[in-house]
């Protein structure tokens, strides 16, 4: 028998136990790469903030944020309009 627990993964073989275990391990290695470029992309957008404001200008760029919204919307149906309505909602005010 294998160590892998099936009450962990709601999996009801061991052998689907270890594919899910695995999966997650993957997955987890992929939410930690997403939160480290949302982090990058946070830095950027406050030094893009900052020369807009220290220029005159205001701190969002409403018609940038439509072209996001868009391209988020593009490439993942309607659920990915609310996932970049969160990023960009991390991403303003920083500075």
């Amino acid at each position: 028998m294998t160590a892998v627990r099936t009450d962990k993964t709601g999996a009801r073989t061991d052998e689907a136990a270890e594919v899910i275990t695995g999966a997650r391990e993957r997955i987890d290695a992929l939410d930690d790469r997403i939160i480290g470029l949302i982090q990058e992309r946070v830095a950027i957008s406050a030094v893009i903030q900052e020369a807009r404001i220290s220029s005159g200008g205001r701190r969002v760029n409403l018609a940038r944020e439509m072209e996001v919204l868009a391209h988020y919307r593009s490439a993942l149906g309607k659920p990915g309009t609310s996932l970049a309505m969160t990023m960009l909602e991390l991403c303003r005010g920083r500075i």
